[in-house]
């Protein structure tokens, strides 16, 4: 038993096996082995290190986003004059994100003057309960004059169906956007901002943003980006809309790091420019926002319902550098592959060729237990 033992480890520490090959000489089996190993071979060159460059490690970005808009309005309205700037047509973001900055231009507005207290509404009174479409907490008192539910609400009540035609500030379409947009890639210890080498305070000043000749320009027309997100500015600017800026980083950092630009596209959110014409239900984007003032003594205020274009300015990232650690995973995952090649040529060569018998016999070497045995026992 324990020389049985000692020649067990004996024999584990110090043979080696290697598993027998044989050498078929068969040009049928040869084409169909290379062309997989072919194939293979293309899959791990073009696709996994060319295409999805496998070779590299990838991060996104750390964003932050800064807009400043300018540009000058004037309006006669029933002889009112108005010039409108910055502070009356931008306002406050309602929605932010580590990813996303969004601002409001208002192209039109409709006013509700002077609204107090008491006004009326629709049929069988209930006090203390509202209707959906109504305007006020009903009081429970039915007025006989009206035949209508005595509400608490603002009066006079708001038309809802009146839209500014043409828009109150068509001339919006000049107006400009700047964005300042900063990028951190901390895996590979990068940041960036969009003003890149040669954008300076005195190309700011004078450039104005262009896909085919100011690329870079960190300066918007209003105009050119909606007709760059495929809408129309006097349909959108009726009715309101959303327009989403794309901020994108894809950078190589394996090259210099100046080569790691933004690239700017613009998408119409609100749908596409056709159904403008095509789709009447809840159409554009309006919000409504009220001015209180005192006057003899009564409560007021002014209602305006805004009509205005949405931007939406979201940061897409992703940067990409050399890892031996990925570059050795798919190296090994391609030699892996590799060993597709044999196992289809081993299934035509041993189930599927007129000779398979004899490829079994030169492929696989049998043993007879029973004829070691009688050997050992002579010997």
């Amino acid at each position: 038993m324990k020389s049985q033992i000692t020649n067990a480890l004996s024999d584990f520490f110090f043979e080696y096996e290697t598993p027998r090959q044989v050498l078929v000489r068969n040009r049928r089996v040869g084409v169909v082995c290379r062309l997989i190993q072919l194939g293979v071979l293309a899959y791990i060159i073009g696709w996994v290190f060319i295409y999805e460059k496998g070779y590299q490690s990838t991060d996104t970005a750390v964003s932050s986003v800064f807009t400043k808009m300018k540009g000058v309005g004037y309006t006669n309205v029933s002889g009112r004059e108005t010039v409108w700037d910055v502070a009356d047509y931008v306002f406050p973001s309602q929605v932010s994100g580590a990813c996303k900055s969004v601002i409001l231009s208002m192209t039109s507005q409709e006013q509700n003057p002077s609204q107090t207290h008491t006004c009326s509404s629709n049929a069988d009174c209930k006090g203390g309960s509202f209707k959906r479409t109504g305007h006020g907490q009903m009081t429970g008192v039915c007025v006989n004059a009206t035949k209508t539910c005595e509400v608490l609400t603002w009066c006079p009540v708001e038309d809802d169906t009146y839209i500014p035609d043409p828009p109150l500030l068509i001339s919006a379409e000049n107006y400009t956007l700047f964005i300042k947009n900063s990028v951190n890639f901390p895996l590979f210890g990068v940041k960036r901002s969009n003003l890149v080498e040669g954008i300076d305070g005195l190309y700011i000043s004078k450039c104005l943003y262009d896909p085919a000749d100011a690329p870079l320009c960190p300066i918007f027309k209003l105009g050119d980006i909606v007709k760059l997100s495929g809408f129309s500015f006097e349909k959108i600017a009726k009715e309101g809309g959303a327009i989403g800026i794309v901020v994108d980083w894809t950078c190589n950092l394996d090259v210099h790091i100046k080569h790691c630009k933004p690239e700017y596209s613009f998408h119409g959110l609100y749908g596409n420019a056709n159904e403008m014409d095509e789709v009447r239900t809840s159409m554009g984007y309006n919000f409504r926002y009220a001015k209180h003032y005192i006057e003899n003594g009564v409560s007021k205020r002014t209602l305006l319902k805004v009509f205005g274009i949405r931007f939406d300015i979201i940061v897409k990232s992703l940067a990409r550098k050399f890892d031996i650690i990925p570059t050795l995973t798919a190296i090994g995952s391609g030699v892996g592959i590799f060993g597709v090649a044999t196992v289809v040529c081993d299934l035509v060569l041993l189930y599927l060729l007129p000779k398979r018998e004899f490829y079994k016999n030169m492929k696989f070497k049998y043993t007879d237990t029973e004829v070691q045995g009688l050997a050992k026992e002579r010997t």
